[in-house]
């Protein structure tokens, strides 16, 4: 199998990178069947969004912190094993269609949240309709976050919102330090929702959104949907996949 060998710009990833490559060589992308991502998630997420235009499979290989979406370094003499009998995982995209207050519209991608927070010292006033049915007519406070499963566990779970299970076909909304509605905890909903997102006043109380690494200034309205119709395929290794993890962080007892 012909693999590319990628790395962060971290000096600890690009030596990991160049021990990864003498097990396993190193094509250039345009050439490869499958991406190993050495760095950390932000670097995960990086070569999910700019280097897999052709939807291949990426092992990744952790020198970051956490490492959620990654396998651990250890074992590299292994590798070319642990990358034949690794487990699929399934990662399906965010898309939203964000128009500015200039009337510039952008198209961008998240698979792990979508956040909407005020830019200003005012709160944000948002209006959020689900299937064409408004269901908040005024959220204000600092802002919302659109979660997938697999982002469930980071930004999502830090405001005060619910951890997904990677098969529950929901998409998490949770609101980040509220005003008023004052006792509205979030919402749970079907991934195959719609979305939208309208800013009050955006002139004045200024909105930003934040896709995984992508941010747009000074939102207007925000239309937010589950692209289910392009997977992207990370691996995992065996008895430690994204499943497992989200699952062990529910019962988590620190």
């Amino acid at each position: 199998m012909k693999i590319s060998v990628l790395s962060s710009n971290n000096p600890k990833a690009k030596k990991l990178a160049t021990d990864v490559e003498g097990y396993l060589g190193n094509v250039p992308i345009e050439e490869a069947e499958l991406i190993v991502a050495c760095g950390g998630d932000g670097f995960m997420l990086h070569t999910l969004h700019n280097f897999n235009s052709k939807r291949l499979p990426v092992y990744g290989v952790n020198a970051g912190t956490i490492g959620f979406l990654l396998n651990n370094a250890n074992d590299l003499e292994n590798i070319c094993q642990k990358i034949k009998i690794a487990k699929p995982t399934l990662l399906y995209a965010l898309r939203a269609e964000v128009t500015d207050i200039f009337g510039q519209k952008f198209n961008v991608q998240a698979f792990n949240e979508i956040s909407l927070t005020r830019s200003s010292a005012q709160t944000a006033k948002l209006s959020l309709r689900l299937n064409e049915k408004v269901r908040l007519h005024s959220l204000v406070g600092d802002g919302l976050i659109v979660a997938t499963p697999a982002g469930s566990t980071a930004y999502n779970l830090s405001a005060g919102g619910q951890i997904l299970p990677l098969e529950s076909g929901l998409i998490a909304l949770t609101p980040i330090c509220p005003f008023r509605p004052r006792h509205w905890k979030g919402a749970l909903v079907p991934n195959t929702s719609v979305l939208e997102v309208e800013v009050a006043t955006p002139e004045t109380r200024p909105v930003k959104l934040t896709a995984d690494q992508k941010l747009i200034n000074k939102v207007q309205e925000v239309r937010i949907t589950l692209d289910t119709s392009t997977p992207y395929t990370i691996l995992f290794d065996q008895n430690h996949d994204l499943e497992e993890r989200i699952l062990h962080e529910q019962f988590l007892e620190h």
